[in-house]
Order: structure tokens, then C-alpha cells, then sequence
């Protein structure tokens, strides 16, 4: 059969929750269009039942995730490096035509992405070193401090920048053994959709990303009031509606990062350590020697 006689098989987008690739519960969809306006594709428009569930599914998956080796996580993140690698010429295109570059400029910043990820990955092991460590402490015992993950964290993603954004704020989150709600660019979410197969098809648990696709400020309400959401980093929101999910979000206390102004924003520049120790609880433990005996307690 000649190309001109073929028909095109189009791409269905999914959301990603619990390892799975369900349609939205609504079974509503919104057309993705490029920088010009054309379209692209249908993605899911997610609901107050999908991010409920998406909650569910990082609840369950977060003692596993937060118990593994932090070896053993930068394992699983190096893997998914090798899978972007394997996928990159999907996510050039993708890229070039979420946010109107050159193919040459959007390989860089794929290329960018896939760096940004085995950076990430190379933290696991090393964070522990450098935020916990020996307290200098007067008496008979030794304080020590370690970092622990927050819980389960939201995510809303830069709309501006739809890989590279995307992965620099959720990479840190889960290398440090949180698991993730995304939300996806509402504008341009086809790249963080097909990270969801790409975190499928490598060593990640199901449930430690979830990924949703829709109106930011619709899924993002709920998320931030839901009681058993312990953080969000509100990247993706606007000054207006990071105002309105923090107030939410003050309910039960959750640990909030809030977005820099988008003119600040160099998603291309060297990430400090600060987003991996945005979602880190520090634990300190006092330790008796001597003759106080060999128990201890901590808090």
C-alpha cells in the first residue's frame, strides 16, 4: 500500500495513575494545539475523581518508594534516563511543537532533560550526606539528624516549559523518596503524557508518578484541601491561584514551595539542592553512651 493510501494512525493520550493508563473518569478530552494554533491531539481532561484516585495510588505506593535504598532509587532514576534516551527523537518532536522551536534547539533541550534526570539520579545516595550528619551536642550522648521524604507531593508543572520544567520540579521530589501528583502543562501537556509511558516501561513503581492532564486550577483545588496531600510546589500556578491553593493548602499544614516570578525563572541553568531538600523532614535521634545505657529516643 503507498503512503498516499495509508491512513495516519493517531496517538491516544492517557492520564498515569497507580502504574496504569486510564481515560479521564469524566471521559471528557481538550484539543492540545501547537505554537501556531494546528492540532495536535486529544488529551484527557482530568477530574476532582481522578486526582482522589491519583492520591490513592501515591499513598499506597510511598512506603515501598521511601523504604528502598537510596542506592537503589538512583538506579531506577538512571533507568529511566536510558529509556528518555532511547524515546528522544518522540520528545524532540513533541517539544518542538509544544513550544515552536527548531528541531536543533528542541534536541538540546531534550538533551538538557535527559542530563537534568541523571543529575537528579546521582543525588540519591549523597543528599543524606550533606544536609544530616553528627549534631555538636554538651553530655553523655550523641544527636544525629537525617533527612526523611515529606509524603505525597503535587506538582504543578511550568507551563511555559514542558520537559524541561517538567522534569526539574519532579525529579527532585521523588529521588528523595516522595512520590508525585503531577499536573501537566495545561497548555502543552503531551511531553509529561508520554514521560508517564516512559516511567511504565522502566523500573519505577507504579503510583510513585501519577500523571494528570487538564485545567491546572480545577485539578489543582482539590489536591491542595485533600488531607492526605502532605506538600505541593506550585511551579506551575499563577500569582493568583498559587494564593488560593496556599490558603487551601494551610488546612492541614502541608509544606508549600511557592513559584518565583516566570521572568526569574532559568529552567536551563544548574539546579542547586534546594528542591531536593524542599520535600525532607529531618529526623534527630539522641543516642546515650556511657553508663545512661543503650537506649535512646528521638523526635
Amino acid at each position: 500500500m503507498s503512503d498516499q493510501n495509508r491512513l495516519s494512525v493517531f496517538k491516544t493520550y492517557k492520564l498515569y495513575v497507580g502504574g496504569k493508563f486510564p481515560r479521564s473518569e469524566s471521559g471528557r478530552v481538550y484539543e492540545v494545539t501547537d505554537s501556531k494554533g494546528n492540532w495536535l491531539a486529544n488529551a484527557p481532561l482530568s477530574s476532582r475523581k481522578d486526582a482522589r484516585d491519583a492520591v490513592v495510588a501515591a499513598r499506597k505506593a510511598f512506603g515501598g518508594w521511601a523504604g528502598a535504598t537510596a542506592y537503589n532509587r538512583g538506579q531506577i532514576l538512571y533507568r529511566v534516563a536510558e529509556m528518555l534516551e532511547g524515546r528522544k527523537a518522540q520528545f524532540v518532536r513533541e517539544v518542538a511543537e509544544a513550544e515552536g522551536l527548531s528541531k536543533t534547539k528542541a534536541a538540546d533541550q531534550v538533551d538538557a532533560t535527559i542530563d537534568r534526570w541523571v543529575w537528579y539520579a546521582g543525588w540519591t545516595d549523597k543528599i543524606a550526606q550533606v544536609i544530616g550528619g553528627a549534631n555538636p551536642v554538651a553530655g553523655p550522648y550523641f544527636n544525629l539528624s537525617s533527612p526523611e521524604p515529606t509524603g505525597v507531593v503535587v506538582v504543578l508543572a511550568p507551563q511555559e516549559s514542558s520537559f524541561l520544567g517538567l522534569v526539574s520540579v519532579v525529579a527532585p521530589v521523588i529521588a528523595t523518596g516522595n512520590t508525585a501528583i503531577v499536573i501537566a502543562s495545561e497548555k502543552a501537556p503531551l511531553p509529561a503524557l508520554s514521560l508517564g509511558e516512559v516511567l511504565a516501561t522502566s523500573d519505577v513503581p507504579g503510583g510513585v508518578v501519577n500523571v494528570l492532564s487538564g485545567r491546572t486550577a480545577e485539578i489543582a483545588a482539590p489536591l491542595a484541601a485533600h488531607q492526605d496531600v502532605n506538600a505541593i510546589d506550585l511551579a506551575g500556578a499563577d500569582d493568583v491561584l498559587a494564593k488560593e491553593l496556599e490558603i487551601a493548602a494551610a488546612d492541614n499544614l502541608k509544606r508549600v514551595l511557592r513559584p518565583q516570578p516566570v521572568d526569574e525563572v532559568d529552567w536551563s541553568a544548574t539546579p542547586g539542592i534546594d528542591r531536593l531538600t524542599a520535600f525532607l523532614e529531618t529526623k534527630t535521634v539522641w543516642h546515650p553512651t556511657g553508663s545512661l545505657g543503650a537506649s535512646g529516643s528521638s523526635y
